[in-house]
């Protein structure tokens, strides 16, 4: 097993909002198939106005609050706590991405990067809500399957996306294939890999690994998400990724 750990740098983006980001970063520009990933909390009046995208595709999953997708396609849809969407820029698209007016709205964004001979596909848009997702029930907590076996949300990449809760002291085990690489993005608790300890704004970063054991010290939640690399270039250039 190969692993290294990150802490999440303070970036700021779009109009007036500040993410916790894992990458892009210098000196830690991606992670194939992973393109970018950034944790957003976003207040009333900000976010993210009109923007084009294309070459990748991308999930934005909300723990609290709300979003509101706008396109070019003429998709309009409100993504509430627990739910997700997810649009392949593919070719090319303009969006925006607008909080819920009243509160603060929390999620993750995960850039996903396209293969070559799928760049120029046409652009689309996928809703999934919060009951739709599969949830698998294991010792100590539970597991929900944003990207992965019953899931309704599909992306043109091989990639495992979970949301999982678990108790203290409780363990969790995930077979891995063999050509997936992966992270743990721990949002609260602490966790217990192999040799190593990952605390809330950490993340690990796994290769080479076939089944991944995780120990919980405290009450945790945690994004797990493995995907097999493209083995191409990630030329990003802003919000292009050609």
């Amino acid at each position: 097993m190969t692993v290294k750990i990150r802490d999440v740098t303070l970036v700021p983006e779009g109009d007036g909002v500040d993410v916790k980001r894992l990458f892009p970063l210098n000196g830690f520009m991606n992670f194939d198939p992973f393109v970018l990933w950034d944790h957003f909390d976003i207040g009333p009046g900000r976010g993210f106005p009109d923007h084009p995208h294309r070459g990748f595709e991308a999930i934005t999953y909300m723990f609290k609050g709300g979003m509101n997708h706008k396109d070019n396609l003429g998709n309009e849809s409100f993504v509430i706590p627990g739910g997700a969407q997810r649009f392949t820029a593919g070719k090319g698209l303009i969006h925006s991405e607008m909080p819920a007016e009243d509160n603060n709205s929390n999620g993750i964004q995960l850039w996903i990067n396209l293969p070559k001979k799928l760049k120029q596909i046409a652009p689309s848009y996928q809703q999934v809500n919060e009951s739709e997702f599969p949830v698998l029930e294991v010792e100590g907590g539970q597991v929900k399957v944003l990207v992965g076996e019953n899931s309704p949300l599909k992306l043109n990449t091989d990639v495992i996306y979970q949301h999982v809760t678990l108790k203290n002291k409780s363990k969790y085990t995930v077979d891995i294939k063999p050509s997936m690489r992966g992270i743990i993005y721990l949002l609260k608790g602490e966790l217990v890999i192999g040799k190593y300890n990952l605390k809330a704004d950490q993340a690990m970063f796994i290769e080479d690994l076939f089944v991944l054991d995780i120990s919980v010290k405290e009450n945790s939640e945690f994004m797990l998400c493995f995907g097999v690399p493209h083995n191409e270039p990630i030329r990003q250039h802003g919000p292009f990724v050609d």
